[in-house]
């Protein structure tokens, strides 16, 4: 495969650093957007230059038409036009019940974890032109499964797959595909209890059927698959990597 130039916003951390590391595995190179940590980021990047590819780090604030589009600027005067975009950015749920959930909650939310999608995925679309390409959107199995005080970031994620959906046909015939990722529980700076505490993590554990969390690297694997060419005909798909978490739906009750 020609070496490309991938777009990785969440970088910093997570499952965006481990992407951003994987597509670095095979001689990419990589933009890597963060939100605030610049330090975290230069480590990804350094990561990224070890494993064989190439690395470039620039500040982006996905809610921000302004930010995203000065950050792909930056990467299109010294890499050219992106040709993979991971839209990794993204905050967790606020365990807020609506009732008493703030307006100011609600939106900041909406905005980074489903506009910020928005304004990623055009900003890559109109770099590319009529060039093919690839978007791969990590969203979260919280899209299709709710959970009591994650009204604001199941909403997001269910709009995310719209949105996927809705760009899948806009774009198959320019040759650009679209696909989301949808994680259970995976070991990220985003679960910092379960890192922290194993016998919570443990607990929770309990209720995923392979009897583990994943890891960051495995959903990377997944991502770089995706906009491989050997899933050149997936386009428009959610892909569950869970360990089978959301299998249990409507069991026990």
């Amino acid at each position: 495969m020609t070496k490309r130039c991938v777009a990785v916003t969440g970088g910093e951390s997570g499952i965006g650093a481990a992407c951003a590391v994987a597509f670095g595995e095979i001689g990419d190179a990589v933009a890597i957007f963060y939100h605030s940590d610049a330090g975290a980021a230069e480590a990804v990047a350094e990561q990224v230059r070890q494993a064989g590819g190439g690395a470039l780090v620039r500040q982006c604030s996905v809610d921000d038409e302004a930010s995203v589009d000065a950050a792909f600027a930056a990467v299109e005067a010294a890499l050219g036009p992106a040709e993979v975009l991971v839209n990794s950015a993204g905050l967790n749920m606020s365990g807020v019940k609506v009732r008493d959930m703030a307006l100011a909650q609600w939106d900041r939310l909406i905005a980074t974890d489903l506009t910020g999608a928005f304004l990623t995925s055009r900003r890559f679309l109109r770099g590319r032109g009529e060039a093919a390409g690839a978007i791969v959107h990590i969203s979260s199995i919280h899209a299709e499964v709710v959970r009591a005080g994650g009204a604001d970031y199941d909403a997001a994620k269910g709009g995310l797959t719209k949105l996927v959906q809705t760009l899948a046909v806009e774009e198959a015939a320019r040759g650009v595909r679209v696909n989301a990722i949808e994680p259970g529980m995976i070991l990220t700076p985003m679960n910092p209890r379960a890192l922290a505490d194993a016998e919570y993590r443990a607990a929770l554990e309990k209720n995923i059927p392979m009897g583990r969390a994943g890891r960051p690297d495995e959903v990377a694997a997944l991502a770089r698959w995706l906009a491989s060419d050997e899933a050149a005909y997936v386009t428009g798909a959610t892909i569950v990597i869970d360990g089978g978490l959301s299998l249990l739906l409507g069991q026990g009750a």
